[in-house]
């Protein structure tokens, strides 16, 4: 041939003299495709090219980190741990093995958007869509969600330390009593140990209630109140739900209370703050980066 081969059309004639060597000569046909017979031998001892299987090795390594991941990891976050883990491959080979291979990260849940809003009367939104914090337990934000059970509803309430978005505090429990967020802030509070800590909500009447004003007072708590009937002034607690019920729930109900508590304890304290990697915070878990702050 007057054109020279590359690689991997020269695998491709190999490929095709394979499938048809019952059919005509090996030697005619190498010497009219233009390829060496001794190099067609060759192939048939080692069929994979160097590049194919350290694309197999990665490939292993890519679907233990996605499976690692509870299949919520798209390439950014597989090559972060392939990069931590030592290896040398590009963000664009990882996203190429996992597209050629189906391995597909899960959707998110599509959001309601919401415009206006009334300002909060009870408290002033001191937060103001600023949820970049310089330093941990300057801003919380605290929100509440709803898990499907075959006992009825779960109610879930967290505490987010805007700095890490670590999960501070979080309670469980079977109704939207005030005591399901004053057990979640309490948590976070032990923990914590705040002073002058503001905590960000939505005007929910849990967050209206005069023991949550005493609450916030007793324990250096400034209240901060989203505007009504806009989500995206508590966007982050919004934004953790999401992740909670696409990474975890995946719509699945659980045959009972007690058991789908279990499942947010281990998601929040198991995965969330100690593994899972956060966009936010530079790709590392929420943990690591308060650590790494720490040290710095």
């Amino acid at each position: 041939m007057s054109t020279r081969l590359t690689a991997g059309s020269v695998r491709q004639i190999y490929r095709f003299i394979e499938t048809h060597r019952h059919e005509h000569s090996v030697q005619v046909m190498c010497r009219v495709l233009g390829v060496a017979r001794s190099g067609y031998y060759d192939w048939l001892q080692n069929p994979l090219s160097n590049r194919a299987k350290e694309d197999a090795r990665l490939l292993r390594l890519i679907r233990a980190s996605f499976k690692a991941s509870h299949g919520i990891y798209g390439a950014p976050r597989v090559f972060l741990d392939l990069r931590e883990a030592g290896e040398t491959c590009s963000k664009h080979r990882v996203a190429r093995l996992m597209r050629v291979n189906k391995i597909i990260a899960l959707h998110g849940y599509r959001t309601r958007r919401y415009s206006g809003g009334k300002p909060a009367v009870i408290a002033p939104d001191l937060v103001k869509r600023n949820f970049d914090v310089i330093r941990p337990n300057k801003v919380w934000v605290s929100d509440i969600t709803y898990i499907r059970t075959w006992q009825g509803w779960l109610y879930l309430a967290v505490v987010m330390d805007l700095f890490s978005r670590l999960i501070v505090g979080w309670a469980t429990g079977s109704s939207l009593r005030r005591e399901l967020v004053l057990d979640a802030v309490m948590m976070a509070v032990r923990r914590r140990r705040p002073r002058g800590t503001v905590i960000h909500s939505d005007q929910g009447c849990q967050y209206g209630s005069d023991d949550w004003r005493r609450f916030c007072r007793t324990n250096r708590l400034e209240p901060s109140m989203s505007r009504r009937g806009n989500c995206w002034d508590n966007a982050v607690a919004e934004s953790f739900f999401a992740s909670l019920k696409k990474e975890r729930i995946k719509k699945h109900i659980y045959k009972n209370r007690e058991l789908a508590s279990a499942d947010m304890s281990d998601y929040i304290e198991s995965f969330y703050n100690r593994t899972r990697r956060h966009r936010h915070v530079g790709g590392v878990s929420p943990e690591v980066f308060e650590a790494n702050a720490k040290r710095a």
